[in-house]
């Protein structure tokens, strides 16, 4: 069956290859313009073999340029030729028309059964009907906006979706610039500062990143080109880091709004999962070619062949979704918090690992290659099979054995569940005049999803998990007791350092990755261990080993030969903002940020005095406790010479947010959806909390702990002035992001506590804060209530802009009335009083007297005010100076509190005075 998985490795690789063309034909390689010796050009003898006529002239020249491209590049390929190339005829030699190079370039011409897979699977991937394609193959280059091939640069589909505005006619402004991936090129820019205004320009970028493609294509290690699919895994990462911004289509008047990596990805799922169907289903190769002939045949596209074709459920769609995040990753209930900074981190990567190695177990057990896996995000998944009744029972198999591990090791507190949902080609069309296929698919994939929570461990069915249990019981060691760490779990090993302390393999497993994440940046997954470290417990059959990357390429070349090296992957985050993230390896954004205590100076050693008692970090790379990140905020002021003391308030700020509306954002965000824009923006949404998040952190807020970020959603701990000011910064950032549009933003909750809570506790605590953040309503210029788009802290919750306000206007202003005019603590909490008199003056379902008597704060304030000042002014001797100063610095405290403060926000200028509290608190 290993056949049957290389085999659909290289109808992947020609898939994703097939318009390698565009890049290469937009940097005007030279090689294309080499002549034989009959003085014939490479390109002029390549365009009528690969490109199509139309009205007598070839168009789509770019496939000429996939054939000679694909040449350039053999070098760093794995094998084109040879005995062993199915299912394409061997490269170079007599079948040669069927070889994996003309199934890649001839998608707009196709003839023989293997090309019109690819061809098929490019036009449904862009969502493509007969009649759409039609005009578009006929089509000349250029795009909406105007620009040529050359000058135009990628359009984003944040810019594009549409939930509460009216449609969009506008030119779309913001492009994502021509480099490859890093965290600041994923921020678009705008259109009119950037695009290149003349075509020389704009190839000269093109050919700048087709000579880093081609060099960072040779840093695949040589031995694992031996391995096809773990070749594939590589190749797919290279290209998505150079390809990412890249525009697929700029011809039939199109929006460049799809990468070339993204469109080239969704193709390679869909050709897979369809040359895979009618292998299975026995089809001769001319019947099969003649089907799919057939479907685009604009004359005979309403005979009931053709309508047979486009209805026939060819392809199965896997959703694996990770549930019980949060009790996976905050598990307690023993009798140790010991160590909780490795374990938290450890189990916050397990979350990432469990979900790939359950992906990874789908693909190999259906012989796919990881192409075939479109959609990774936040602990979900999405693959793209053929559907089979073979694939259905392989997928109950495998619902089994992840129900087995999770019962046998989380005891049915977390899971991974499968889902699946037949598709016909007819479902990937965009549809035209609001009708979309596309769109009614991607509503039933959700609603499945939603349904398939309420059916985990299969409860229902007669052979259900309790059996499972009494076995899983029957192994608990009286001597041993529980999981000191979960409280639950049969213990079975011994605590590194602490001789008397039991846990179950899954803690002990988790504390030890807490400790190679800080020393390892690769990761091999393996059949067999290979005892260099290795995890004890295996996952889902799978073994994992962390590594260097000498040691991949090196000590572990001939594990990828053996085929026991199964993936190899690059988790490191990002160290820059503009240098690219490739490395030679599959990247997977498994790994996240986490405060380290770096080289520590007498600074910080006075600092966390009184809770180190005198001893260092083993290591400069060792995390942060959370003891110490509540001390980080705490500033050191010099009272006389030689003395200092430290202001500031001891405590952590938990918080939790996620995109709002992201189920609508997918499903009706944009007016033409197809199968690539949705792979498209999943990835994109992701690269915001997975790619820029870690580089912002380390860069700016070094003192965060990520407990998990990525998909939609994120969950962070910080020092509670920092995790303040880093919930606006990530607002104004994604606000960015998303090309200003204001239909995308997200919600978040902050809750401020002291270190020693259960960590449990602090994510109660933030998820009730988002959930009050969620609650918020507003109504728009346009008549529509929208909720969320909103922040709560300190229990107050306000939109985005009022807490800028507040953290950037209001708290300065405050403590500089403070320095300059010595307020005192008792006026500043007879302030906070005051705002909470107006804010439950502003309630209009208290009856009006409550009202009123809640207004009487002007009063209140207007008295302590005056107060303050006349004592304030004491000893000055004419009075009408005396009565002058006491007037202005009235005057002034009004202004700054009581109209630009309480009556501006009510009780939410609690957030500004309690931060001012916090940081000056002794």
């Amino acid at each position: 069956m290993s056949q049957l998985l290389d085999a659909s490795c290289r109808v992947a690789l020609a898939a994703l290859l097939h318009d390698l063309g565009k890049f290469a034909e937009r940097a005007r390689i030279p090689e294309a313009e080499q002549r034989d010796s009959h003085g014939t050009a490479r390109l002029d003898l390549n365009v009528p073999l690969y490109c199509p006529t139309f009205q007598g002239r070839h168009t789509h020249l770019h496939a000429a340029y996939t054939a000679i491209a694909i040449d350039l590049l053999a070098t760093h390929l794995p094998e084109l030729f040879g005995d062993h190339m199915a299912p394409f005829a061997p490269w170079r030699d007599k079948h040669a028309e069927d070889s994996l190079i003309n199934a890649a370039a001839k998608h707009h011409r196709p003839e023989t059964f293997l090309q019109w897979v690819i061809a098929t699977a490019d036009r449904l991937a862009s969502g493509f009907g007969c009649e759409q394609f039609a005009s578009y193959n006929g089509s000349e280059e250029g795009t909406e906006t105007t620009k040529t091939h050359y000058t135009v640069r990628q359009l984003t589909l944040f810019e594009q979706i549409r939930l509460n505005q009216p449609p969009n006619e506008a030119p779309l402004l913001w492009r994502y610039r021509l480099s490859p991936l890093s965290p600041s090129v994923i921020f678009p820019v705008k259109a009119e500062d950037y695009e290149p205004r003349d075509a020389e320009r704009g190839q000269q970028e093109y050919w700048e990143l087709w000579q880093a493609f081609r060099e960072g294509l040779s840093k695949i290690p040589q031995s694992h080109r031996q391995s096809l699919p773990l070749w594939l895994d590589h190749f797919e990462s290279c290209w998505l880091i150079y390809a990412h911004a890249i525009p697929s289509a700029t011809a039939f008047g199109t929006n460049p709004d799809v990468s070339l990596y993204d469109h080239a990805k969704t193709v390679a799922a869909l050709a897979v999962a369809l040359w895979r169907w009618y292998t299975n289903h026995g089809s001769a190769t001319d019947q099969a070619r003649e089907q799919l002939r057939l479907m685009w045949d604009k004359n005979r596209q309403s005979t009931p062949e053709a309508e047979q074709v486009w209805h026939e459920p060819t392809f199965l769609l896997i959703q694996g979704d990770f549930w019980g995040i949060q009790d996976f990753i905050l598990a307690t209930g023993g009798e140790t918090q010991r160590q909780t900074a490795k374990l938290l981190r450890g189990r916050s990567f397990y979350v990432s690992l469990l979900t790939e190695c359950a992906a990874l177990k789908v693909l190999e057990a259906l012989h796919l290659p990881s192409t075939s896996q479109v959609v990774n995000a936040a602990g979900k998944f999405l693959i793209v099979a053929p559907h089979t009744e073979q694939v259905i029972a392989q997928l109950r198999a495998i619902q089994r054995e992840l129900d087995q591990w999770f019962l046998e090791h989380t005891f049915g507190q977390s899971g991974i569940g499968l889902t699946w949902l037949p598709a016909a080609a007819t479902d990937f069309r965009c549809g035209e005049q609001g009708a979309s296929p596309f769109r009614a698919l991607m509503k039933r994939l959700f609603e499945q999803l939603e349904t398939a929570k309420f059916q985990r461990f299969g409860l229902c069915q007669p052979d259900g998990p309790s059996a499972l249990f009494c076995t899983y019981l029957k192994r608990f060691d009286r001597t041993k007791g529980v999981c000191a760490i979960d409280g639950r779990s049969p213990a079975t090993e011994r605590l590194p350092d602490e001789q008397d302390v039991w846990v179950s393999p899954l803690a002990a497993d988790q504390i030890e990755t807490g400790k190679y994440l800080t020393v390892f940046e690769r990761l091999l997954i393996t059949r067999t261990p290979l005892h260099h470290h290795t995890l004890r417990l295996p996952v889902f059959g799978y073994w994992i080993n962390f590594s260097t990357e000498e040691e991949i390429s090196g000590r572990f070349g001939r594990e990828a030969e053996s085929d026991n090296l199964v993936r190899a992957w690059d988790f490191s985050l990002p160290t820059a903002e503009d240098p690219s993230l490739w490395h030679g390896y599959a990247r997977r954004h498994i790994n996240a940020y986490i405060a380290r205590f770096g080289t520590l100076t007498d600074y910080d050693r006075d600092r966390y005095r009184h809770i180190q008692n005198g001893h260092e970090p083993a290591s400069p790379h060792e995390p942060k406790t959370l003891n110490h990140l509540a001390l980080d905020d705490r500033e050191r002021i010099r009272e006389a010479p030689g003395r200092y003391r430290w202001i500031g308030l001891e405590a952590l700020t938990t918080m939790k947010g996620d995109v709002d509306n992201l189920g609508r954002i997918f499903q009706n965000g944009l007016e033409q959806p197809t199968f690539a824009k949705m792979a498209a923006l999943s990835r994109q949404m992701h690269a915001f909390f997975t790619i820029w998040l870690p580089w912002c952190c380390a860069n700016e807020f070094r003192n965060t702990y990520t407990v998990f970020a990525g998909g939609d959603d994120f969950f962070l701990i910080g020092p509670w002035h920092s995790t303040m000011r880093l919930a606006l910064h990530m607002r104004n950032a994604f606000r960015n992001y998303v090309a200003a549009n204001p239909d995308l933003h997200f919600s978040a909750g902050l809750s401020m506590t002291k270190f020693h809570l259960p960590l449990r506790e602090l994510a109660r605590l933030a998820e009730e804060a988002l959930e009050q953040a969620k609650g918020r309503a507003t109504q728009t210029e346009h008549g529509a209530v929208l909720h969320k788009n909103a922040v709560t802290c300190f229990g107050q919750t306000v939109p985005w802009q009022a807490y800028d306000d507040l953290l950037t206007q209001r708290v300065p202003a405050l403590s500089k009335l403070v320095k300059e005019h010595g307020l005192t603590t008792g006026y500043l909490y007879d302030c906070l009083r005051y705002t909470d008199m107006e804010g439950r003056g502003r309630n209009e379902a208290l009856p009006l007297s409550a009202q009123v008597r809640h207004s009487l704060w002007h009063s209140q304030f207007a008295y302590r005010t005056r107060r303050l000042a006349e004592a304030k002014i004491q000893g000055k001797r004419n009075r009408a100076q005396l009565e002058q100063e006491r007037r202005k610095l009235q005057e002034i405290l009004a202004s700054e509190i009581a109209i630009n403060g309480i009556q501006t926000y009510g009780a939410a200028y609690k957030i500004a005075l309690f931060t001012l509290f916090y940081q000056q608190r002794s």
